[in-house]
């Protein structure tokens, strides 16, 4: 197979930050697959970053007389390791919804429920996010360790949920790029992968409201129209 493409990067840094995991990914998840592609990046009009980005997550350069190693590529787990995991502005106001040390699961749901209905957007949007809170909720409870808890904020553009717990966490840079068992979708470890499908943005890292005892933190996003 033969592939050229060129990306809409999107106009955000917040935009530029998903296709650069994605750039990096693509390095892991096309591994051994026989194809050959070309990424097409406009240095006359694309953000610097975005440039830079693509040196870093590309083995080569092509010009027009040359194909040459990227001196500045790395390895996509470090690559991805080293993205920063970018500030949300409304984590630091009062969350429209708090529960902390959830116990009771299908209470959560229809509470969490109950606020996304009171949410100006469509149906299948606020549906699609709440089957991922849930998901995420759950791996909290499988995968995790006590307390877990969940906050909730929404905005005019977005809605935002932090799901944490009190494990040990994981060093998996590609977690939930695709299934966590492969084809095999009966062995589960899907949650993390249905996540990103239904949101626009998933982002990860060490839990911070349990200071000192580890843990790990999955924000979810996803703009309103």
């Amino acid at each position: 197979m033969r592939v050229v493409g060129e990306i809409d990067f999107g106009p955000t840094e917040r935009d530029w930050l998903e296709w650069e995991r994605y750039e990096a990914v693509i390095n892991e998840a096309l591994l051994g697959l026989d194809l050959w592609g070309v990424c097409l990046f406009d240095t006359t009009r694309l953000p610097g970053p975005v440039v830079e980005a693509g040196r870093r997550t590309h083995r080569r350069l092509v010009s027009p007389t040359s194909r040459t190693p990227s001196p500045s590529f790395t390895e996509p787990a470090d690559y991805l390791r080293s993205l920063p995991v970018p500030d949300e502005p409304l984590e630091r106001t009062p969350p429209r919804f708090a529960a902390s040390d959830v116990a009771d699961f299908v209470g959560l749901r229809h509470a969490v429920a109950t606020e996304l209905a009171a949410l100006v957007a469509p149906p299948d949007l606020v549906e699609d996010f709440l089957l991922a809170v849930d998901e995420m909720s759950s791996n909290a409870v499988r995968h995790g360790r006590p307390p877990v808890d969940l906050r909730l904020w929404t905005a005019p553009d977005r809605v935002v949920c932090t799901i944490t717990d009190g494990g040990p966490g994981w060093d998996d840079p590609f977690a939930g790029y695709g299934p966590a068992h492969g084809d095999d979708l009966s062995r589960g470890g899907m949650g993390l992968w249905l996540a990103r499908q239904l949101c626009d943005y998933v982002d990860i890292r060490g839990g911070d409201h349990h200071p000192g005892e580890g843990g790990i933190s999955v924000r979810l996003t996803v703009r309103l129209p």
